[in-house]
C-alpha cells in the first residue's frame, strides 16, 4: 500500500490500470464479436482479426510446446516488480514515469491474458498489398510506445546530475 500513498505514484499506477482496462475491454469486445481468425476489413490497410498468440511479440516461440506460457508469465512478473520500483523512484519525472506506466500497463494486460487464457488475444492487423504486420493489441501498443519513449528519454532527456558529480 505504500505505493498508493504518494499522489504522483497513484497517478502513474492509475494510468497503467487504465491501459489494462482499455486493453481488456477491447479484447473482450473482439472476442465476443468475431470468430477465431475471422477478419473484418476496416480500411484498405487495416482489419480487425481475432487471433490467439501463445508466444511473445511477432509470435516468437508460439510453437514451443507450452512451457513458454509460464516463462512469459514469469518474465512479466519480474518486469512488473522492476518497473514498479523504477516508477516509485522516478514518479516525479513525468516523461520517464509516463513511459514506465505505459510499459507496466501493457505488460500486465498481456500477463493477465496468459494467466487466465493461456494465450494473448491479438486483433489489430495492418497490411498493405503483400506486406502484413503481425496482429497486436492495445497492451502491445502501450509497451511499444513506452519503450520508444524510454529510448528517446535516455538519449535526449535532461536528467539531474548526481549530487556528488563535479
Amino acid at each position: 500500500m505504500k505505493y498508493f500513498a504518494d499522489p504522483a505514484m497513484r497517478k502513474w499506477l492509475g494510468l497503467a490500470f487504465a491501459i489494462i482496462v482499455a486493453d481488456h475491454l477491447t479484447k473482450w469486445w473482439v472476442s465476443a464479436t468475431l470468430d477465431y481468425q475471422e477478419a473484418i476489413p476496416v480500411l484498405p490497410f487495416f482489419s480487425l482479426v481475432l487471433v490467439h498468440n501463445t508466444g511473445a511479440a511477432f509470435s516468437f516461440l508460439a510453437d514451443a510446446g507450452g512451457w513458454q506460457r509460464w516463462f512469459f508469465i514469469a518474465v512479466g512478473a519480474i518486469a512488473t516488480a522492476i518497473i514498479v520500483r523504477l516508477l516509485k523512484r522516478h514518479a516525479r519525472e513525468p516523461r520517464l514515469a509516463f513511459s514506465l506506466a505505459l510499459v507496466l500497463g501493457g505488460a500486465l494486460g498481456n500477463v493477465i491474458d496468459r494467466v487466465a487464457l493461456g494465450h494473448v488475444v491479438d486483433f489489430l492487423y495492418f497490411h498493405y498489398q503483400g506486406f502484413a504486420w503481425p496482429a497486436f493489441n492495445v497492451a502491445d501498443s502501450a509497451i511499444s510506445v513506452g519503450a520508444v519513449l524510454l529510448i528517446w528519454d535516455s538519449l535526449f532527456g535532461k536528467h539531474a546530475k548526481p549530487e556528488n558529480a563535479s
